[in-house]
């Protein structure tokens, strides 16, 4: 995020914005700190929907989308961004065009390729903070490993059949009285032997839509308030109970990816090659 707050906010902009302005936490600095904002968005399904259109709403200044699929019949389901007219469409592209239509003053840069090292940490890189709002492991993991290496946050979701999860790393231990924690320390493989996802398993629409939403807010949340966010956190919905719980991650000091820089390169490495053996 620049530290120079560039322009200021006009009178459409608070005629649009007006309800996000008057909240205090929020205010025009707020707006302007959205405005100034660079946020990676990789997957562009039912998660991304969400996440997608609220941050555009809310005036995120450069949102940059990735997803190299084609939009299916079946995705119509959950990934509500979308309409029968965008079928065989790419995603982001796709998306894009909607994002354009409710709010053209947002910057937004679009990937219709599934983004892999070293193009992946150079995105990374330029931006404030990351979304996964990805459905496959292997590639949760690469975007992980990418996040740690360049120190940015990471504000991941997951959702299948009635069950929802965000999960949140800071991936800056300065910022934080503990250690943080990674993506690789909660789930230290990166290949689930069963395959889950929501073309094995099913997915009901509205829990993806809850965990989406739940991003786009921790995102305008980490972007205004830093200081209330709750790092190292994972949050699980049953979907079926409406029952919320939340664990604290703890940090795996023997995890290759956060524990021990110089292991960074074989882990990178080793995630490369599985995504080469199951493909996506």
């Amino acid at each position: 995020m620049s530290n120079l707050l560039m322009e200021s906010l006009n009178d459409q902009d608070f005629l649009r914005y007006s309800r996000q302005i008057m909240l205090p936490d929020i205010a025009d600095k707020g707006q302007l700190l959205l405005r100034n904002s660079t946020v990676l968005m990789i997957g562009c399904g039912g998660l991304g929907s969400a996440v997608g259109m609220y941050l555009s709403a809310a005036g995120i200044g450069t949102l940059i989308i990735a997803d190299g699929d084609n939009l299916d019949l079946s995705n119509l389901q959950r990934q509500v961004v979308f309409r029968k007219s965008n079928l065989k469409q790419n995603k982001a592209i796709a998306m894009a065009q909607q994002i354009k239509e409710l709010n053209n003053q947002v910057n937004v840069e679009i990937i219709n390729h599934h983004l892999t090292e070293p193009e992946l940490s150079r995105f990374i890189n330029q931006v404030d903070v990351v979304l996964d709002c990805t459905d496959n492991l292997t590639t949760r993991h690469e975007i992980n490993l990418a996040c740690v290496k360049q120190k940015v946050p990471l504000i991941s979701g997951a959702a299948i059949g009635w069950q929802g999860q965000l999960m949140l790393f800071s991936n800056q231990p300065a910022i934080e009285e503990k250690q943080s924690a990674c993506y690789h320390c909660l789930f230290p493989f990166t290949q689930s032997p069963q395959n889950q996802n929501c073309q094995s398993f099913g997915i009901i629409g509205p829990v993806v839509g809850i965990i989406g939403n739940l991003q786009a807010l921790e995102t305008l949340k980490y972007l205004t308030q830093p200081e209330w966010m709750t790092w190292n956190s994972l949050h699980q919905f049953d979907g079926r109970t409406l029952a919320w719980s939340v664990i604290h991650i703890p940090k795996d000091h023997s995890c290759p990816v956060c524990g021990s820089l110089s292991d960074l390169q074989d882990v990178s490495r080793e995630t490369h090659n599985k995504r080469e053996s199951i493909g996506q």
